[in-house]
């Protein structure tokens, strides 16, 4: 597994092994040793996917202690504009965010690291997002912001938006309990 460092620290762009033949393709998108070689986390507990249409924007996503978590995504259909917010409060990118594109073919997934939100805008119908994380959901910890309110140039202007993240504060109005681990 290859690694990439991203314009946010701790993030980092993976590029799994991608095997292709007539069949079609084959990705490793976790190996453990690989994992622990390059100082990610392992612990993982819970795993879930999303199906979105075209123009969903989901997000910014994230779980305040003591539920937080690290992420790791991948793109296995459709095509999607991945978004990552750092949140953390004494980082260097504090309030900083990047925008990767994520699909099947291209074996890019993204390892996501405590105090950063996570989003997406698919840019395709049936696009599916593939989720690891290293917490168990927690409804009375999960938070977000919202998704136009931290200057990311989204390349849509009126996208489709659940309630839930319709209600989400701006960045400048979200005090965050998040700092760099040390």
């Amino acid at each position: 597994m290859k690694t990439q460092d991203t314009a946010l620290a701790g993030v980092k762009m993976l590029e799994a092994p991608t095997f292709k033949d007539v069949r079609g393709g084959f990705v490793k998108s976790f190996h453990e040793p690989s994992f622990e070689q390059l100082e990610l986390r392992t612990d993982w507990r819970e795993e879930y996917f999303t199906t979105s249409a075209k123009n969903v924007v989901r997000g910014m996503h994230f779980q305040e202690p003591p539920a937080q978590h690290a992420k790791l995504v991948f793109c296995v259909t459709g095509r999607v504009l991945d978004v990552i917010l750092d949140i953390r409060t004494d980082s260097p990118t504090f309030g900083k965010a990047i925008g990767v594109e994520l699909t099947p073919s291209s074996g890019i997934g993204l390892y996501v690291p405590i105090g950063c939100a996570h989003g997406f805008l698919s840019l395709t119908d049936d696009s599916v997002m593939y989720y690891k994380v290293t917490s168990v959901h927690a409804p009375d910890h999960d938070r977000g912001v919202a998704w136009d309110s931290f200057g990311f140039d989204w390349p849509i202007r009126d996208p489709v938006l659940s309630e839930r993240d319709l209600s989400h504060p701006p960045l400048a109005d979200y005090a965050s309990p998040f700092r760099m681990a040390h």
